[in-house]
């Protein structure tokens, strides 16, 4: 009798172990269309603007008012606009990179995330110029150097902060797109294939001699 009761538990072990996998792997993660996305929200989100340059000769300035029909809550509702600020997703295949930064740039709490990221760009970028911090492998800001850091603790934190609500977005975003109900095991396996990615476009945008950290572990300056 006890071999039967052990043998009835290993197969109901199994059979649990096995329907776990599958909903694991039922999570398809597009990973080359979520890091096409973020390239181009970082392109529209975070550079746009940042360094203004001269109107090409012979052009005529925006309007009055213009700048503010950029904006992504302006653009979402009319995607053939929005595609100019999003020309290389606009040819990716499919069109699911296109998709996922739509979907992503419609959540209020992502956009306000950019907008405070684009904020801070120029108290953090000196801290990963001199070594005082480093991209981690979970697109994370980690202090490399205390002695540099001197009183930005608070600024890391809240940088980190946003780019948590954006990796959770796009997490979502991912969910969305494979029509899947947002269940706590889906949300954190697609959680963190969106941070891995997010990690690798960070280590891409890294300038020389920032510190980033290898998805192995191990950490090399750039």
């Amino acid at each position: 009798m006890p071999t039967r009761l052990t043998k009835w538990f290993i197969t109901g072990l199994c059979t649990l172990l096995a329907s776990c996998a599958i909903v694991t792997i039922n999570v398809y993660f597009p990973e080359k269309d979520v890091k096409q996305a973020y390239k181009s929200l970082d392109e529209m989100l975070l550079k746009q603007g940042g360094e203004k340059t001269a109107p090409a000769e012979g052009t005529t300035p925006p309007p009055a008012g213009k700048d503010e029909e950029t904006k992504p809550q302006s653009l979402l509702p009319q995607k053939k606009r929005l595609s100019f600020s999003l020309v290389s997703v606009a040819f990716a295949d499919d069109n699911v990179a296109f998709d996922l930064a739509v979907e992503l740039s419609s959540m209020p709490d992502v956009l306000k995330a950019y907008d405070e990221m684009k904020a801070r760009l120029s108290q953090l970028d000196p801290l990963r110029d001199s070594g005082a911090a480093g991209e981690n492998r979970q697109g994370l800001v980690v202090v490399r150097d205390k002695a540099k850091l001197g009183s930005n603790q608070a600024l890391i934190k809240a940088e980190n902060d946003n780019r948590k609500t954006v990796i959770t977005g796009m997490a979502r975003a991912v969910l969305k797109f494979n029509k899947q109900p947002e269940t706590k095991a889906s949300l954190n396996q697609a959680l963190g294939k969106a941070a891995a990615i997010y990690a690798e476009t960070r280590r891409d945008a890294a300038r020389p001699g920032w510190w980033v950290e290898l998805p192995n572990g191990n950490w090399v300056q750039k």
